[in-house]
């Protein structure tokens, strides 16, 4: 018997309308369902009568859930492989998944379909290209922190994904490592309270402050333009000031000034304090 294939299959991260036809097709075809919160997907199956049988497979029994499957497959099943919401094996264990199906020889396919970084990107309004995707940063202090410091200098568009009860703390933290730099906060993307607010790091910390935020929330942080080489101001301070006025802090804007014009950051520091 050969094996079976593993579909990842994208749902909607909101209105129930936005999920293909192909998905469904798929959905109604494949012999099993392996969904993150069964609950959650069974809500959608009945929306669309389907009644293909659902099994769990999330990040606390992916390790024992995943031979299963995987046996599921090798024995000719077909497998739909889907999240709470968006695209499976971005932010959910999806990936550990279909790395076991390349390691036992076992198709995989994509059906594709909603993915709410992408949405709160074209949102946002921002230079999409280039872009990175962060997701959800570390739940703890020192690790966000970490990772946030690793980021300090990114030029790119960046986007992340955010729990209403983190996202405050979250800004508080980008505000000191990244810099006041213009974000658009974006939330309930495609839902009846879909939501996007513009302004700096600042501004959405104290406004989400003083109004609790509710809902899912993507942050999209602007770009920041870096200078072509050999078009810099020759004064240090004018080619400083292009940064901060982005939103960087001094030292943040001294990284960049370095990186711009080949040299330490010691060096600009000493010039800077002449």
């Amino acid at each position: 018997m050969s094996n079976g294939t593993l579909y990842i299959c994208a749902t909607p991260i909101g209105n129930l309308e936005d999920i293909t036809l192909r998905v469904l097709r798929v959905l109604a075809e494949v012999d099993l369902i392996a969904a993150e919160d069964t609950r959650h997907t069974l809500k959608l199956l009945n929306h669309y009568e389907i009644k293909t049988p659902l099994t769990s497979y999330h990040e606390n029994n992916k390790n024992s859930k995943g031979g299963f499957l995987i046996q599921k497959l090798m024995d000719g099943a077909n497998v739909a492989l889907v999240s709470d919401s968006g695209m499976p094996a971005i932010s959910d264990p999806g990936r550990d998944l279909v790395q076991l199906c390349y390691e036992n020889e076992i198709a995989v396919t994509v059906c594709p379909g909603a993915s709410a970084g992408l949405s709160a990107l074209v949102l946002s309004g921002f230079k999409a290209q280039p872009h990175v995707f962060e997701g959800f940063l570390p739940r703890g202090d020192g690790d966000k922190r970490e990772v946030l410091q690793l980021l300090a200098a990114e030029r790119r568009t960046m986007i992340f994904y955010e729990a209403p009860h983190r996202l405050v703390e979250t800004l508080k933290y980008m505000r000191q490592i990244l810099g006041d730099r213009q974000i658009a906060v974006v939330r309930e993307i495609t839902k009846k309270y879909e939501e996007v607010k513009h302004g700096s790091i600042s501004k959405m910390e104290q406004i989400f402050t003083d109004t609790p935020p509710k809902g899912e929330f993507v942050i999209v942080v602007e770009n920041s333009t870096q200078i072509q080489k050999n078009e810099f101001p020759q004064d240090l301070n004018e080619h400083m000031q292009i940064y901060i006025s982005q939103g960087f802090n001094e030292k943040q804007a001294m990284k960049m000034v370095a990186s711009d014009r080949g040299i330490g950051k010691s060096a600009i520091y000493n010039e800077l304090k002449r």
